[in-house]
């Protein structure tokens, strides 16, 4: 497994992986924190009863949920495509790698890749919001919470979208269900927790730590079991198709 980690790595290089995904962090970053510095907002960010870090972690929370199915979905199929556009997945099996663990490394590798992308994100975010004023006492915890189930929501689409792409050689699907997946994770914050809960892309909105409650902005404390079962059925899941993959052949 760690020679095809290492080889992993060189794809991703040749793709320019870390660009694209360094890009859709910035971006990420500064749209989150764009209406900070608008005349009216800028008004309240001394105030520490307008909960302004809570504010700008809603919007975080809300523009990450729009932009991570797409940035999942084109680099998991980026990686998996360079086995279908030549003799990757054959030359693999050759050196004694089945398709069911090359999905595994590339699971694995993408996976260090977004370690440094969403904690540096939320940095960022953070940087920004201080350089736009605000000076309200910062409570580290939500802001932690959320990074930290970002990341793992983000895994578990990244093996979703690997599986799809390797079983599927047209990436239009994969990507496009990764757009349709940003839609869907926009809308379910409009929708009540209980209907979310059965839309994967919903769990982009169960792990906010901060929303709107009655006509302020306010921390929350996500549903943590339904975040974890989610998980552990992706992980599951993952497990036993990347099992059935090695019984194809390619």
């Amino acid at each position: 497994m760690k020679l095809a980690m290492v080889l992993e790595f060189h794809k991703m290089r040749r793709l320019r992986t870390a660009p694209t995904v360094a890009i859709l962090v910035v971006a990420v970053a500064v749209l989150s924190s764009f209406s900070l510095f608008s005349g009216s907002t800028q008004e309240t960010l001394n105030d520490p009863d307008s909960m302004p870090w809570a504010g700008l972690l809603t919007t975080y929370t809300l523009m990450s949920a729009m932009t991570s199915p797409i940035l999942i979905s084109v680099i998991a199929s980026r990686q998996t495509d360079i086995e279908h556009s030549g003799v990757g997945w054959t030359l693999a099996s050759t050196a004694g790698y089945s398709p069911g663990r090359l999905c595994q490394a590339k699971l694995i590798t993408l996976s260090i890749v977004l370690v440094p992308a969403v904690a540096i994100q939320t940095l960022l975010v953070i940087g920004i919001g201080l350089l736009a004023g605000i000076r309200a006492p910062l409570e580290p915890g939500p802001w932690v919470g959320y990074t930290l189930l970002l990341f793992f929501v983000d895994v578990g689409f990244l093996a979703i979208h690997i599986w799809l792409a390797a079983v599927v050689e047209n990436q239009l699907i994969s990507v496009g269900i990764g757009m349709l997946g940003a839609f869907l994770a926009a809308f379910t914050f409009l929708m009540p927790g209980p209907i979310a809960r059965f839309i994967p892309w919903g769990y982009y909105a169960m792990i906010s730590h901060a929303g709107q409650r009655g006509g302020s902005v306010a921390y929350i404390t996500p549903e943590y079991g339904w975040v974890v079962g989610f998980l552990l059925i992706v992980a599951l899941a993952f497990a036993v198709v990347t099992h059935r993959l090695n019984r194809i052949e390619r």
